[in-house]
């Protein structure tokens, strides 16, 4: 099927910023729910982790059918405003306030009511930016077809994801999460959160919109679904057998399977590296923002250096390497500190060496993520090779689902991981024993470390080169001019173009 689209001008760089500031919306959501929803019900609430940890695992039930539906649904959709940008600009007022509301339970509630509570929210949030960063992420494969400049354009995109996840946190550590005689860490504050989360609500209003006004110009060039030949809908039982043809192509396996167990990794190093910080090393609210800063160093690092390493070594190498080295890197704090080998709490070194390693563990990290989704835009063209059909948004609706599922169970099992760990409710940074801190340093080092490596060896079956990706554009290009030179044979003289 013909696909006319004007040939696409250079993209502007304003273009490019544009879609990277999208990424500020997710990685906002990502840092609040990661990091702090766990804290704030769990030990300002006083909810047991157990509980809120499977209340956001069980949000993966509605992932799972709402994510493959958004993406294929963008996918099939033709409008004045092509097939991405509706679903972007629908998403901004209920994805503002489910998160907001997120944070505002009604008071009273047991722990079971609260649970139904972070779930029903926390599913409403998830679902509703899903129908935002599946379709802004989908439109890379449109924006650019080459293989390094695809590294670049995602390079943006992760530096402002970092930006909003960790300038967002460092700044609600520094002034929002206010230190007080009753609360000399500003993080246990519950006055605090009303703040955070309009905060949080306003940044991500202001990024979805940004994000989808900024490309709009674009819309011209970006691939409009095809039209039946028959002008009927397609029936059910074709959606879902385009969905499953897409989602057995080998290289999208390969990156589906890092993705879950990298996602799971993060989700787990979020929830629980807080509770590092204010347990283990008793840092207050103005430390934690400062190391939160080593993350924004470590994506302005990274972003003009993923592309480098993927010339250098290839997007799958640079890819598991750098997973595995960095986190083995940002783990050795923890395992020192097990052993006593490390600077204890209140050492004139410990926060200045924190920040150095952070930056050094993110910055790897961070040039592993940003080759793997680079990778996933080129699964576009290998697929559309396969099957005839581009479908960037269920593959990237299907990352999106791994991404927020995955970091959900990450989660579940930081609550697992802390019950094992029998770490109180409520505890006091002060008094906390330090048998509860070798038992949770025990029970998150090797399950993170486990979860990094295996999704790592995963991607040896990725099986998608610069080579391949090149003569996969040259095959599909082929196609397209032979479909429009068919279409001309068959107009008739003086018909109208089709």
């Amino acid at each position: 099927m013909v696909n006319d689209r004007p040939a696409a001008p250079p993209l502007p760089t304003r273009v490019k910023f544009a879609f990277g500031s999208g990424a500020m919306a997710n990685g906002i959501k990502s840092a609040a729910f990661s990091t702090y929803l766990m804290l704030f019900f769990n030990q300002v609430i006083g909810v047991p982790a157990s509980i809120v940890g499977t209340a956001l695992a069980l949000t993966l039930l509605v992932d799972a059918i709402v994510d493959p539906f958004l993406g294929r649904w963008a996918d099939v959709t033709r409008s004045r405003w092509g097939r991405r940008h509706p679903f972007m600009l629908a998403s901004a007022i209920p994805t503002t306030l489910f998160f907001f509301f997120t944070w505002f339970p009604p008071t009273g509630l047991t722990d079971i009511q609260y649970g139904i509570w972070i779930f029903c929210f926390a599913a409403a949030t998830r679902a509703s930016i899903s129908a935002f960063e599946i379709n802004a992420s989908a439109m890379a494969p449109e924006l650019t077809e080459i293989y390094s400049e695809r590294t670049k354009l995602f390079s943006i995109r992760y530096w402002f994801g970092y930006a909003g996840a960790y300038g967002f946190a460092a700044f609600s550590l520094a002034f929002i999460f206010i230190e007080s005689e009753a609360y000399p860490r500003g993080q246990l504050n519950p006055a605090s959160y009303a703040n955070f989360a309009l905060l949080g609500a306003g940044l991500i209003l202001l990024a979805i919109l940004v994000c989808t006004f900024g490309t709009r110009s674009r819309i011209p060039y970006l691939r409009q679904a095809d039209q039946r030949a028959d002008g009927d809908s397609m029936p059910v039982k074709e959606h879902l057998a385009e969905m499953f043809a897409a989602f057995r192509n080998r290289a999208f396996l390969a990156i589906f399977g890092f993705g879950v167990f990298k996602y799971t990794a993060i989700g787990l190093y979020s929830a629980i590296n807080i509770y590092f910080g204010t347990y283990l090393f008793k840092l207050n609210a103005g430390a934690l923002a400062l190391l939160t800063l080593d993350s924004f160093l470590a994506a302005t690092l990274a972003a003009p250096l993923a592309p480098i390493c993927s010339r250098i070594f290839g997007k799958r190498t640079s890819s598991m390497v750098f997973a595995v080295l960095g986190v083995s890197i940002g783990l050795s704090p923890l395992i020192l500190s097990y052993f006593d080998l490390f600077f204890v709490a209140g050492d004139a070194l410990l926060l200045p060496t924190l920040f150095l390693i952070g930056a050094v563990y993110m910055a790897m990290v961070t040039i592993s993520l940003i080759n793997t989704t680079s990778m996933l835009a080129d699964v576009v063209e290998d697929s559309a090779v396969e099957t005839g059909r581009h479908t960037a948004g269920t593959f990237f609706a299907a990352s999106s689902f791994m991404q927020q599922c995955s970091n959900a169970l990450g989660i579940f099992v930081a609550g697992q991981v802390l019950m094992i760990a029998q770490f109180p409710e409520n505890a006091d940074p002060d008094t906390i024993g330090q048998p509860a801190l070798d038992s949770l340093l025990m029970s998150y080092i090797p399950i993170n470390l486990t979860l990094w490596t295996i999704g790592a060896l995963i991607l040896l079956f990725y099986p998608i080169t610069q080579a391949r990706h090149e003569r996969n554009v040259e095959i599909l290009r082929a196609r397209e001019a032979e479909a429009r030179e068919q279409q001309q044979r068959d107009t008739p003289i003086g018909g109208p173009a089709r």
